[in-house]
């Protein structure tokens, strides 16, 4: 069998609803976390696709994650609302709260929705890329269980705390932006690790602020807090690390501070006793109804103005091309649907073992 297989989006998304089925998760909310762990697939972003699903089928089993999701509005006025998520599916929380930060923008020109009691909601681009389709610009933050260790400090204490910003534009794709405030993420360290290959200095710290560069020591010293990863930048004020680290804190404030929710090492998933807990994330989400500003065509020309511009820059030597955000997940999204979602020998046993313990049948073709 070689070493990676590329497996058809489709057989990859029904899989997925059918585990998420098994661990309990109502019929409709599946679909929903299906497609949006195949929406990070087919963008290329695999530290966030189906890599991801025994995270959380383990969560699950656990009982650190609720299968069944009760999205509750605790507060709500014309533009805004507080979310309590009850620790239910973060992907099925997001969905339903950046839907009405929607509709109220739709009605209003604005709407923004805060969220206590999350949890990981996959890949941040999904939610902002929502309101793209839809004539609208979006935005999401969310805070995470504390990684990201302070300009100058050694000690995990923010979360990886990506930001993700989509707008409508004339070409074929909306600008995404979708990034953590960290140089790289758990994810991406995983991926490292099944792949066994190490990650490069300048990335990690251990707790006397040395790098690291081997995977699985990283992901497992991240689990004892004696690992950090550091914030965009990097170490010190000499590449302006401090930016990526302020940019973590507001991510922290505005997920947690306008709900009321947890914060820093109140993210960890633990108790005072030390048993396992729900991780109690926050988020964040807003819409801007373009037509309540200006004409939709003309906001989606001058924002596909502006790409076009900066792709037709001057480029350095050696370079062929320049990409705007979102550009290259368009051109992936093309390549996966027509080869299929590539799975190493690594995640195929995942996969093989949530099949065999849900006794999931149809998929022995493909692991």
């Amino acid at each position: 069998m070689p070493e990676i297989e590329y497996i058809p989006v489709r057989t990859i998304q029904e899989f997925m609803v059918q585990v998420f089925e098994g661990v309990g998760v109502r019929a409709d909310e599946a679909r929903i976390c299906a497609d949006v762990l195949i929406g990070a697939d087919v963008r290329g972003i695999e530290s966030h696709g189906v890599g991801r699903l025994k995270y959380y089928y383990d969560r699950i089993r656990a009982g650190v994650q609720l299968a069944k999701t009760e999205v509750e509005i605790v507060k709500e006025t014309e533009t805004t609302a507080v979310v309590d998520g009850h620790h239910g599916m973060g992907h099925v929380i997001a969905y339903r709260s950046m839907r009405l930060a929607m509709d109220k923008a739709r009605q209003h020109g604005l709407g923004s929705v805060a969220v206590r009691n999350g949890t990981h909601y996959g890949i941040a681009g999904y939610y902002p890329l929502m309101a793209a389709k839809e004539g609208m610009m979006g935005l999401t933050v969310t805070n995470a269980r504390p990684a990201i260790a302070p300009t100058f400090g050694a000690e995990p204490m923010l979360g990886t705390n990506p930001i993700a910003f989509a707008a409508p534009s004339d070409l074929d794709f909306a600008f995404c932006f979708d990034g953590a405030t960290s140089i790289t993420q758990r994810g991406k360290l995983e991926v490292a690790a099944r792949a066994e290959k190490p990650v490069p200095e300048g990335w990690v710290i251990d707790d006397q602020g040395q790098p690291l560069t081997d995977p699985q020591r990283i992901l497992d010293d991240l689990g004892k807090a004696t690992a950090a990863l550091l914030p965009l930048g990097g170490a010190g004020e000499l590449f302006a690390g401090y930016k990526g680290y302020d940019l973590a804190t507001m991510v922290e404030i505005l997920s947690a501070s306008l709900c009321g929710g947890a914060f820093l090492k109140d993210l960890l998933g633990f108790a005072a006793d030390g048993s396992r807990r729900p991780f109690m994330l926050g988020h964040f989400f807003l819409a801007m109804d373009i037509e309540h500003f200006i004409p939709l065509e003309l906001s989606k020309s001058i924002t596909g103005g502006i790409l076009r511009a900066l792709q037709a820059s001057r480029k350095a030597a050696g370079q062929d091309r320049i990409y705007v955000a979102g550009e290259k997940e368009h051109e992936m999204e093309k390549t996966v649907c027509q080869r299929g979602v590539p799975v190493n020998r690594s995640l195929r046993l995942e996969l093989q073992t949530m099949r065999d313990e849900l006794d999931i049948l149809g998929f022995e073709a493909y692991f």
